[in-house]
């Protein structure tokens, strides 16, 4: 079972990142490379048309993840577990501070 993520950059959806049994993977969405000024949502993830692959969690998205009292706010009113970092990220970066927000793509059941 996989979740997805829609990833912004300001107002311009920048990319999806997704996790899975195999690991995580973030892509920039093709739109958003062609347009003028894109700019890499994070240094570690600069802009290109290849998926990034990695076993854990991007440190670029895990850093928005919230961290000591408001985390344990978020993890117990949502009742996540600490380690499962990108429920976490899910739940609480939808308005992230900075340009970046993390939007959750509903399955569909």
């Amino acid at each position: 079972m996989s979740k997805t993520a829609k990833i912004y950059y300001r107002d311009s959806l920048a990319g999806w990142l997704a996790e899975s049994d195999a690991g995580y993977e973030f892509i920039y969405d093709k739109k958003y490379l062609e347009a003028p000024g894109a700019r890499p949502i994070s240094l570690t993830l600069p802009i290109r048309a290849a998926k990034y692959h990695s076993y854990t969690l991007f440190a670029f998205f895990d850093g928005l993840i919230p961290e000591g009292w408001l985390l344990d706010i978020a993890k117990d009113h949502w009742k996540v577990k600490a380690n499962d970092r990108f429920e976490l990220l899910l739940l609480t970066c939808r308005d992230a501070i900075g340009a970046v927000s993390v939007i959750p793509v509903e399955e569909n059941v």
